[in-house]
């Protein structure tokens, strides 16, 4: 439920609005895609955890060696810390929208509230609390949303069902299988999972299901792109952010439903405004030797930076400056491939996994992953380095 509440953020939103804005529900067959490539990571993540006593990134540096893991750290770090600007622009724009105030004074409080959070006895407990809570505010506030737009069920079934690439909308399907497909949240379900376990140590025997959040995650994608789908894609209503389809609701259904949305976009941007966080600092913490859980000091103190930076970033420049965007994606496409190959390595070696090693089926379900992983590093590189104004 974690990996899904921080995965699903305002980038989520507005990637998931977009496609239903611009091309109707004919691309709900990429949401079966994306998900399905992305539970089987974290399913293996989630073993990968559940089978070893020491962290990925000490799994990481006993195959490969204390460069490689330091290197994977620093990389999340920065990929994490880059886009969080995004997520603390994100939790101010709905508070600021839904109240009609300033953005800024609402990103200052909801970061306190989230540095606040570390300074809790069992900062897992209250992690997995708060974001099960906001996947309820996020499900609640979607649904309401569809029941307002009526879809039209045979041709949502026809989007899941019929394949097609309309033109134009190949830059949209690879953003949104990046963004669901995130390497980065699936190695993050092994930290969470020894949390788990470390709470709870008779887990490590149980069945461990992370497919269930992936799951929900899914909906959620499913349910925005149907909403937009059904009632701006028929009015020719483009959207270029989250909060844009908040705004497009209300001339059409009243103030109620842009209310709605909004509290649905909050619950998406603080949902990875905490999430988000914890990821960079865990890795970070692990790959300096700083400790790996939610009990080491340090590793409070890298979330809390994370915070802090992204929040600096937001009041100052109120958007993603693009330089940043650029570095974060350059950052990305050298460190995503990477990790997915050391997660599937990892799960593969016997002598650290034992009997919860990849079986030969998810051995080849997980390698076209990897086809899928490095092919749109190898897409998104070309379009970053030779299709961008920055670098010509």
């Amino acid at each position: 439920m974690i990996t899904a509440a921080l995965i699903f953020g305002p980038s989520k939103l507005t990637i998931t609005s977009k496609i239903g804005a611009v091309y109707g529900y004919s691309l709900l067959w990429i949401v079966v895609v994306a998900i399905f490539f992305m539970s089987v990571f974290a399913a293996m993540s989630t073993r990968i955890g559940a089978a070893t006593h020491q962290s990925l990134l000490s799994s990481v540096k006993q195959k490969w060696g204390k460069g490689a893991s330091i290197a994977m750290g620093i990389g999340v770090f920065l990929v994490t810390t880059s886009f969080q600007a995004g997520n603390s622009i994100g939790v101010g724009i709905a508070a600021g929208e839904l109240f009609h105030t300033s953005p800024i004074p609402w990103v200052i409080f909801f970061n306190l509230v989230g540095i606040s959070l570390l300074f809790f006895r069992s900062f897992y407990s209250v992690l997995e609390r708060t974001m099960i809570i906001l996947i309820l505010v996020k499900l609640f506030s979607f649904l309401t949303t569809l029941f307002w737009a009526k879809p039209d069920m045979v041709e949502v079934a026809k989007g899941f069902t019929t394949p097609v690439i309309p033109e134009g909308s190949q830059g949209l399907i690879i953003a949104f299988i990046a963004s669901s497909f995130s390497i980065v949240g699936a190695s993050y379900q092994s930290y969470l999972i020894q949390e788990r376990i470390r709470i709870n140590p008779s887990l490590r025997t149980a069945r461990n299901d992370s497919t269930t959040g992936m799951v929900f995650m899914g909906f959620m994608c499913t349910i925005v792109i149907i909403c937009a789908a059904s009632i701006l894609h028929p009015k020719g209503i483009k959207v270029n952010s989250a909060s844009d389809m908040a705004k497009a609701l209300e001339p059409l259904f009243g103030n109620n439903a842009s209310t709605l949305f909004l509290i649905g976009l909050f619950g998406a941007a603080f949902s990875s405004l905490i999430g988000n966080a914890s990821v960079g600092g865990t890795l970070l913490g692990d790959a300096l030797g700083l400790g790996s859980n939610f009990n080491s000091k340090p590793v409070r103190y890298l979330v809390a930076t994370v915070m802090v930076i992204g929040a600096s970033i937001a009041i100052k420049f109120g958007k993603l400056p693009l330089e940043l965007i650029v570095f974060a994606q350059s950052v990305t496409i050298f460190v995503v491939p990477f990790i997915g190959t050391a997660l599937y390595m990892v799960a593969n070696d016997k002598k650290i996994m034992g009997d919860k090693a990849n079986s030969p089926l998810v051995k080849v379900v997980a390698g076209i992953g990897l086809v899928v992983i490095f092919s749109l590093a190898i897409i998104n590189s070309k379009e970053l380095f030779f299709n961008n104004p920055l670098f010509k």
